[in-house]
């Protein structure tokens, strides 16, 4: 597997994403962006890319604050990501120039790309989606469901898999209850919402046990189950 890192910019900041695939394979495949948590850029994500590769995709892990920067601190993820869900257009110009760097490769098959993320990431998936971005799917695992900018009826391009926790405090039940009116009344042809019963956030971080976050812990099951779901959306769709 190849594995090497890829820099990119967006509004005057460098981006330093992490791409995987298998080097060996012919011709063009789909694309598949990793979006990655409120830490940054890290082990866990890249190991997710590394997996996608595995499944046949070329994945690009990536960078949403610069400069592979990483979070110390559940404060420092506080300013990292809030500096980002303040300014929707400024976080998807970051998602978009993602997307363009990875189709933009030219082992990619641009016409065939989706888009995952996890936790924060997974709220990035969701505003590409929200804007009509040229996805065929759009997978958060754990991620924040509420936007600024709601989707609007004929945009939303994706089929979008939303896959959260039962009891996580960042998704609670009557935000999931309002992502399902905003998908209803942007008219989404395609999408799914599937909750995983006592299940807190982050689960699908093995490094998740609560220490930094207390409602933040690791499940097996739910993290098991979760990517099952993603790769038959994935193969469906790519």
């Amino acid at each position: 597997m190849q594995t090497l890192d890829i820099d990119y910019r967006a509004d005057a900041v460098n981006l330093r994403g992490y791409l995987a695939c298998d080097e060996t394979v012919a011709g063009q495949r789909p694309g598949v962006l990793v979006f990655h948590e409120g830490l940054g850029l890290g082990d866990f994500v890249m190991a997710r890319a590394r997996q996608l590769a595995e499944l046949g995709y070329v994945a690009l892990a990536a960078d949403m604050f610069g400069d592979r920067r990483q979070a110390r601190n559940l404060q420092e993820v506080a300013n990292l990501v809030g500096s980002l869900r303040n300014d929707p257009e400024l976080l998807r110009g970051r998602g978009r120039a993602a997307l363009a760097a990875l189709a933009a490769l030219p082992q990619v098959d641009a016409n065939r790309m989706a888009a995952i993320g996890f936790c924060f990431g997974g709220s990035v998936v969701l505003e590409l989606a929200r804007e009509g971005a040229d996805l065929r799917a759009a997978v958060s695992f754990h991620g924040v469901l509420t936007t600024r900018t709601p989707a609007v009826p004929g945009q939303v391009k994706a089929s979008v898999l939303v896959l959260t926790g039962a009891d996580d405090p960042l998704a609670p039940p009557e935000q999931v209850l309002a992502f399902e009116h905003e998908m209803r009344a942007a008219e989404v042809r395609d999408w799914q919402v599937i909750s995983y019963g006592n299940t807190l956030h982050g689960f699908t971080n093995p490094a998740a046990d609560g220490s930094m976050m207390r409602t933040a812990l690791y499940s097996a099951q739910a993290d098991r189950r979760s990517w099952a779901s993603m790769r038959g959306l994935l193969e469906e769709v790519l």
